[in-house]
């Protein structure tokens, strides 16, 4: 016998009617049937007695635009900081509508089949489990479906792409449901072809995210379009955020940052937290050949980063002007070991000077090439900029100016790490209106591995070498044409 029937004195029979008959007066009571539909305060959810406060204004103003008229197709959106729960109200947002619109039509995408896949979808199957009617329903990696209707009555997992927006436009059914997760990154065709399908009643459009950029679709509803019904959520406010991780950000971003604003308060940044060195200019720069002749007579200069975690590796470049001569990767090397292998490239190359990372494990390194009697520059990264009106620290000034050496024809290796490392770091700006980086361990959280490689590279802009010119240096028989290295 069905467990919940059990507890309430009814045979499964009695059940099933009186859950559908409960289901029937939920089609305007979203906010009563997340009370309803989850067992608040036992198992699981022992510590919850519901959903959090924005979750549940939410609700009841979805709500409220049924009430006032049951056959409008109204439009939600809310941009937020991390972690307040928005993957959840999705979960909730399908399980209610599948529960309560017979034979409703509905399509949920995301800004990547990643997050699509182990988030939302990952989210709906545990909510999904907690459903006091889950025997009606079935899902896959890609379907929600009701068991006695799979063709009619489901909700498909599609992740967005410009060449598939046809599968946005095929929702015909008298309830129709859209939802958008991390809708910063969704493509303005698919939101140009979503649009048709409100054209149905009964039909309705969530869309969540983070407010990473300041242009776009997302950003316009919040502006510019009475249709939508918006509000901003600030992860400070919700109760399952991690407030000692919110309190360090404050710390080391300042309230007013870009940073800040998109991650925590759920405020569009002011001139835009993005890529920030184009994937373009990579691109251009590691098809690009500089002639030997055109850089040969250059003083070479060496970047080492030096790796502080066994995940994250050292790294070693030789930069020559516009173009990187040499690039080596070191991974679990201690001090000793990588100023061996940085007096190698120095040797090998007659390096001018040498730029190496200081902070932390790095200073074994920049001490011992010192005693060894090397011209070394040590780098720390976090002190003031020499530029200090434009950039926020000394990371960000090296970053500039290798961002605007990469933009004025360099030469750099074919190195799909050293890609991954130049185009992944996203930056904002301070309350200052400097520019900031993004901190390593932030990409960490983004999925995206420490960017060694270009720091490596960066810490060769650490300062103007002037007119340093290698007096003793001439072209050696261990000078190479690039496709020699």
């Amino acid at each position: 016998m069905n467990a919940e029937a059990s507890s309430i004195g009814l045979n499964e029979l009695q059940f099933e009617d009186e859950l559908l008959k409960d289901m029937e007066t939920f089609f305007d009571d979203f906010r009563g049937w997340i009370q309803y539909a989850f067992s608040w305060g036992e198992g699981e959810l022992a510590e919850f007695d519901g959903p959090d406060s924005w979750q549940a204004k939410l609700a009841s103003e979805v709500d409220a635009q049924l009430r006032i008229d049951p056959l409008a197709s109204p439009r939600f959106g809310r941009s937020s900081g991390h972690g307040v729960g928005k993957t959840a109200v999705v979960a909730w947002i399908i399980l209610w509508a599948m529960s309560t619109r017979p034979h409703l039509a509905g399509v949920v995408t995301a800004n990547t089949m990643q997050q699509l896949s182990t988030k939302t979808w990952r989210e709906l199957s545990l909510w999904h489990k907690r459903l006091i009617n889950r025997h009606w329903f079935k899902w896959s990696a890609t379907k929600f479906w009701h068991k006695d209707h799979p063709e009619t009555w489901a909700v498909h997992a599609v992740p967005n792409s410009e060449h598939n927006s046809e599968a946005f436009a095929g929702l015909h059914a008298k309830y129709v449901l859209i939802i958008y997760d991390e809708a910063s990154a969704i493509p303005d065709i698919i939101w140009e072809v979503s649009e048709g399908a409100m054209t149905t009643p009964c039909a309705m459009w969530f869309v969540f995210g983070n407010p990473t950029k300041n242009t776009g679709k997302f950003r316009e509803i919040f502006n510019k379009d009475s249709r939508w019904h918006v509000d901003k959520v600030d992860s400070r406010t919700a109760r399952m955020t991690n407030k000692v991780e919110i309190a360090e950000w404050l710390r080391e971003y300042g309230e007013d940052s870009d940073f800040f604003r998109v991650r925590v308060r759920g405020e569009f940044p002011r001139t835009g937290s993005e890529q920030f060195i184009s994937s373009d200019v990579v691109d251009f720069a590691m098809a690009h050949e500089i002639p030997f002749e055109a850089h040969c007579m250059l003083p070479p200069v060496l970047g080492c980063d030096v790796a502080r975690y066994g995940d994250d590796k050292s790294v070693v470049i030789v930069r020559q002007g516009r173009k990187v001569i040499y690039m080596e990767k070191y991974r679990e090397y201690n001090t000793q070991q990588l100023a061996v292998a940085v007096i190698a490239a120095i040797k090998k190359f007659n390096v001018a000077i040498s730029f190496v990372d200081g902070v932390g494990v790095g200073a074994g390194v920049v001490d011992r090439l010192r005693m060894l009697g090397y011209e070394v520059c040590e780098v720390n990264a976090g002190e003031a900029a020499r530029e200090d009106e434009i950039y926020y620290n000394k990371r960000a000034e090296m970053w500039g100016r290798m961002r605007d050496w990469l933009s004025n024809g360099a030469d750099i290796p074919l190195d799909m790490e050293l890609r991954a490392a130049l185009i992944g770091l996203e930056y904002g700006f301070d309350d200052k209106e400097r520019i900031r980086l993004e901190r390593k361990k932030d990409m960490k959280k983004r999925g995206l591995d420490s960017p060694d490689e270009g720091d490596a590279l960066a810490h060769t802009f650490a300062e103007e070498i002037g007119d340093i010119r290698k007096q003793s240096y001439e072209p050696d028989e261990n000078s190479h044409e690039p496709e020699d290295q």
